[in-house]
């Protein structure tokens, strides 16, 4: 596996973590069962930063799709 391949492969697997946390989130919106906490304890050192830098919106957290959209880019810019 080539540093290409390996780097496509960690920013796949940082883009499908954000969506179960934003699945999740309808199913269990407190996070209290065990997979809703492993996605959140997963996700939030790359959402966190983010939020905090939107502004707020109406009680909209905007950061797992920019997060999304922005890990998309990323995986763009590797060559193939």
């Amino acid at each position: 596996m080539d540093i290409g391949s390996a780097a496509d492969l960690v920013l796949e697997t940082l883009w499908f973590l954000v969506l179960g946390r934003v699945l999740i989130s309808w199913v269990d919106p407190a996070g209290s069962g065990r997979v809703a906490r492993l996605l959140i304890e997963l996700s939030e050192p790359i959402l966190g930063p983010v939020r905090r830098v939107l502004p707020t919106t109406g009680g909209l957290d905007w950061s797992p799709l920019l997060v999304m959209i922005l890990l998309q880019f990323l995986r763009g810019l590797i060559p193939g």
